[in-house]
């Protein structure tokens, strides 16, 4: 079930569409929209910090689970056509981030996220949802409901409306909200990703650079490629952070050594290249896309075999240190 403004959303004889169309023309939304626009938009970068906060990061396709009580903030971005997804308990605090990237992963994936956050015993629970990304990739002359984004937010809603449980909208960051554009008519996102302020459930306009996307940044994007090619994890959001223990532990993968080959090749093409192969908008990505991609391609080309990364089929943990820095301690 929906809500907006603590009022039943009418969804029972709505169509996906119809709902999308009427979320994103609702008054309360439309003002929630100009306000998140009015924020400025945090560039979370630990060098930059005289003051760490213990943060949590989902890449593509990941989801987290975070405990206030340990977790300050929690987030995601590199978002143009994929949706950052909040849902958070405001009565335990308890939030989730996830990056939704396709229509495919949004039966289960909610299932995912929904498992820590909700309270199968109180039936009067209401959470909380913000949704930020997926812009309108064409311009207004085109139809953006044929686009990569329209569908992934249509499946996301009529999940939430079927549901059992009680969901609040409160932004609704995606599509026409979320695009801008430039003299020549061209669409970029207004903005790519959030962060939760998880003590206040506070939702701003974030960015991230490689000090605040860690750990294991490369392994797990790694892993994203290397989940399309396995059957056991389609369908649903990767999952890498323990809650309770405040710990990322990268369970053992394998890669072919086809996707080695593939980054042999891919690294040698260029950067015009790499964006119209691996995006789904090329000219809306950050300006750091092909170097991660890049990074990416190194580390397998210099590691063909993923039994070097997980030695005796290890995971990898890791833990805070005194600086709150993320910090491999153990393979388990």
């Amino acid at each position: 079930m929906i809500y907006v403004n603590g009022v039943r959303f009418p969804s029972d004889s709505s169509s996906g569409h119809d709902m999308v169309i009427a979320l994103l023309e609702h008054p309360d939304l439309v003002s929630a929209s100009h306000s998140f626009c009015a924020i400025p938009e945090r560039k979370l970068s630990h060098s930059e910090e005289s003051v760490q906060a213990k943060c949590v990061y989902v890449f593509q396709r990941e989801y987290a689970t975070v405990d206030p009580a340990l977790v300050e903030i929690v987030g995601t971005d590199e978002a143009t056509t994929c949706v950052g997804m909040v849902i958070r308990n405001c009565k335990s605090g308890m939030t989730c981030v996830g990056h939704l990237d396709s229509p495919d992963v949004v039966d289960i994936g909610l299932f995912q996220m929904m498992s820590l956050v909700s309270d199968s015993d109180d039936d009067d629970i209401i959470l909380d949802v913000h949704l930020v990304g997926a812009f309108e990739e064409s311009a207004p002359q085109g139809n953006p409901v044929e686009g990569f984004s329209f569908p992934l937010c249509k499946k996301i809603v009529e999940k939430l409306a079927e549901s059992i449980f009680k969901f609040e909208i409160k932004i609704f960051q995606v599509l026409k909200h979320n695009t801008r554009q430039d003299a020549r008519g061209n669409a970029y996102p207004i903005f790519h990703g959030l962060a939760v302020e998880t003590s206040s459930g506070s939702v701003i306009p974030a960015s991230y650079d490689e000090t605040t996307r860690g750990p294991d940044d490369i392994i797990r994007k790694i892993r994203l490629s290397a989940s399309f090619d396995d059957p056991r994890r389609t369908g649903g959001l990767l999952d890498t952070y323990e809650t309770q223990t405040d710990r990322f532990v990268i369970t053992p993968f394998s890669w072919s050594w086809g996707l080695a080959r593939h980054a042999s090749l891919m690294r040698h093409r260029s950067d015009l290249e790499i964006l119209l192969s691996c995006s789904t908008s090329p000219s809306a990505e950050g300006p750091d896309f092909v170097e991660n991609r890049k990074r990416v391609w190194d580390f397998l080309i210099q590691h063909p075999n993923w039994r070097q990364v997980f030695p005796s089929k290890l995971a990898r943990v890791f833990e805070r240190d005194g600086n709150r820095n993320w910090v491999m301690t153990s393979e388990k």
